[in-house]
């Protein structure tokens, strides 16, 4: 086996064997230009932002309505951000969203609509970290980054042997990276996205296709016969279980009361039905309480399970301006995160049976 770190000669090889594996295999997905050509910097943009802590078969939809709605970054930006948070619904980490149409807003006034083409131009907007920062300036712009993402950490843990876990090495997986691809202007765009389709269709979590991976030879995994071991699992931590009970309030004309959430925090600036606080206990049954009626949802960090109670639109929650009434029949299109869509529906069943 030739070793990557014996000599530029076989980076060189490397780099090469991934641009044309790309140039043949490369996945199909719609913010992509043609290998040799550069796409365009708001779709690079905008998909890479729905891409962080999503899976493309998730994103491509939403990155297709957005595009339809906005089909420029001046457009996204003279969006309302209640559109533009109505139409993220479902993709989660609603945070993201915020960013986004802060980002357009800044990208449309202060640039005049041209994204910044360095990573150290493009991590000072709203909701880009330097992984993101890097893709951009690489797979718009050409320029040479160090390109990170699951599947890159797994092909660099792999292609070295690295026999920790990725997760307590970051830092370590990225030099691996860095050796490889810093200052380097052989088709870095091309190069990345290569490892990235690389990671996700040949060198997989599990059941690696070394047999035909185009960079096997140079792998040190796959010369020690480690490559199902490369890189070290680690167990997954238990979530916490939390609870919460959603209030569901009509009024005679059909209404139901809504709220929008406050911008900090899980779900901000969403609309979502009000309800209590989210604690670790249960709280006891409650006169109003709708029999049978729970809705269990997961969290990047815990376990939420939710009963509901229904009261009449006197109920007191301490009013206040960002409550609001929407006919209970046109719910499905406020744009309800994933929770509260699953929410609303068990409730109007339950409501429809009794």
């Amino acid at each position: 086996m030739k070793n990557l770190k014996d000599n530029d000669a076989n980076i060189n090889h490397f780099r090469a064997s991934i641009l044309s594996w790309y140039k043949s295999n490369a996945r199909e997905l719609p913010w992509r230009a043609k290998f040799g050509e550069l796409p365009d910097p708001y779709h690079e943009w905008l998909s890479e932002i729905m891409l962080q802590q999503t899976v493309v078969k998730t994103v491509i939809p939403y990155f297709f309505k957005f595009i339809g709605l906005w089909p420029s970054v001046h457009d996204l930006a003279n969006a309302p951000q209640e559109a533009v948070m109505k139409e993220w619904a479902g993709l989660g980490y609603y945070a993201r969203a915020r960013n986004l149409h802060k980002c357009a807003k800044i990208i449309s006034t202060n640039f005049d609509g041209n994204f910044p083409e360095t990573s150290e131009e493009l991590i000072k907007l709203p909701g880009i970290g330097p992984y993101t920062a890097a893709a951009i300036s690489s797979i718009a712009f050409s320029r040479p980054s160090v390109v990170m993402d699951g599947n890159i950490e797994r092909v660099m843990a792999r292609l070295f042997c690295h026999q920790k876990s990725i997760k307590d090495s970051k830092k370590e997986i990225f030099e691996y990276a860095k050796y490889l691809s810093e200052f380097r202007e052989d088709n870095p765009g091309e190069y990345a996205q290569g490892l990235m389709d690389l990671g996700a269709m040949i060198c997989t979590p599990n059941s690696p296709k070394c047999n035909i991976c185009p960079v096997s030879k140079l792998c040190a995994a796959k010369a020690q016969g480690l490559q199902s071991y490369v890189p070290v699992k680690t167990n997954k931590a238990m979530k916490a279980q939390k609870y919460g009970t959603l209030y569901f309030i009509e009024n005679d004309a059909g209404n139901l009361l809504l709220e929008r959430r406050p911008e900090g925090g899980l779900l901000g600036g969403m609309i979502g039905i009000p309800g209590s606080d989210w604690e670790n206990k249960q709280t006891p049954p409650h006169l109003n309480e709708i029999k049978n009626y729970i809705v269990n949802h997961t969290f990047t960090h815990f376990h939420l399970t939710l009963k509901g109670e229904i009261h009449p639109d006197t109920y007191n929650l301490g009013m206040h301006k960002e409550f609001f009434w929407h006919p209970i029949r046109d719910c499905d299109n406020i744009g309800l995160p994933s929770l509260y869509n699953k929410a609303l529906k068990l409730y109007i069943e339950t409501r429809q049976k009794t």
